[in-house]
């Protein structure tokens, strides 16, 4: 089985030690992603809503990067940092997938990283 390591740099550099997501068996493995502007290495927002949006607008280059897209995933991780925040969460996910949304898991992180709110893993159909 071969697999491909997908990078792009529309979506926020990954720390060395793990890819931005790989390519096998006909599926994409988005690793978790933080709310990170490509640009300038920095955490966009301090609401979780803002913080989501910034995930998700991150897990999309990477699927495109990977000849994927939004509307093929099939399962996330989400991981919030404050289990409050679940609604605002809650909120911006369901304007990224209004209908037939992907299966989805959640758990709460295990160390505090300040100003971290949420980061989301993804799976998506190649």
């Amino acid at each position: 089985m071969s697999r491909d390591i997908v990078y792009t740099s529309k979506a926020a550099k990954p720390p060395p030690m793990y890819s931005q997501a790989v390519k096998a068996a006909g599926l994409v493995f988005v690793s978790g992603t933080a709310p990170t502007d490509p640009e300038t290495g920095q955490f966009v927002g301090t609401t979780v809503q803002e913080q989501t949006r910034q995930c998700l607008t991150n897990i999309a280059a990477i699927l495109d990067a990977a000849g994927s897209s939004m509307d093929k995933i099939v399962s996330v991780t989400i991981v919030l940092a404050d289990e409050d925040d679940f609604a605002g969460m809650n909120e911006e996910y369901l304007r990224w997938f209004p209908a037939d949304p992907p299966a989805r898991q959640g758990a709460k992180l295990p160390a505090r990283v300040p100003g971290l709110k949420v980061s989301i893993a993804a799976i998506a159909k190649a």
